[in-house]
């Protein structure tokens, strides 16, 4: 990619626009496939051995599941929302959100559960959505601080809610696989807006309400 190009999805990816929409240069699941015979054949292996002949077809496969999050804007889940909730506005809480990710730094998977909650203004989404959206940027390439402020931010700008809290709890294999070698260790990311960043109370509730918090 150019300088101009990389510049130019900096930009959109800074202003919010969903990465999906950035263009980029077009690959044929042929030339997928072979770039995953490439490696096995870096690796030492025989890519037409009996056992390998038809993985690069499953890696292909396999990678249009955990990357689905390219082709959709996660925010369209959100605009279909419900204004009949007889007044409610107190905390609504998503927990326990499982997802599976991909560290864009070694392309390792990112195992975990994120938190979502938010202060609903006038309208409710409904809860499946939450996790849609939870979904449509964790099947990407990602970093998880990048991920937990993807997720917060595209429920704010939709819902407006009076506040949004996302806390996400991950084991990265990037860490537990290769490198340190370190198991049994996850990462803790947050990202409170509105009500969740500027009262106390509220931010405490939401912790409470996940099990985060002390008492």
């Amino acid at each position: 990619m150019s300088k101009k190009k990389a510049r130019g999805a900096s930009r959109a990816a800074d202003a919010g626009v969903p990465e999906a929409h950035v263009q980029t240069p077009t690959v044929s699941e042929q030339d997928a496939r072979q770039a995953v015979a490439t490696l096995l054949r870096w690796a030492g292996e025989d890519p037409m051995r009996e056992g390998l002949r038809d993985t690069p077809k499953r890696v292909v496969t396999a990678y249009r599941d955990w990357f689905s999050g390219y082709l959709s804007d996660p925010a369209d889940y959100l605009r279909r929302t419900f204004e009949e909730v007889e007044g409610y506005d107190e905390m609504i809480v998503l927990r326990d959100i499982e997802f599976e990710s991909h560290c864009e730094h070694h392309m390792a998977p990112i195992i975990g559960k994120a938190h979502v909650g938010y202060l609903p203004t006038n309208k409710v989404v409904g809860i499946s959505k939450l996790a849609r959206v939870v979904d449509g940027y964790a099947r990407r390439f990602q970093v998880q601080e990048k991920l937990t402020a993807q997720i917060a931010r595209c429920i704010n700008d939709v819902l407006k809610p009076r506040g949004v809290g996302v806390v996400i709890d991950a084991v990265h294999q990037c860490m537990t696989t290769r490198g340190v070698h370190k198991r049994g260790v996850s990462m803790i990311t947050s990202k409170m807006l509105g009500d969740f960043r500027e009262d106390a109370r509220t931010r405490n509730e939401f912790l409470r309400f996940i099990d985060i918090a002390n008492g």
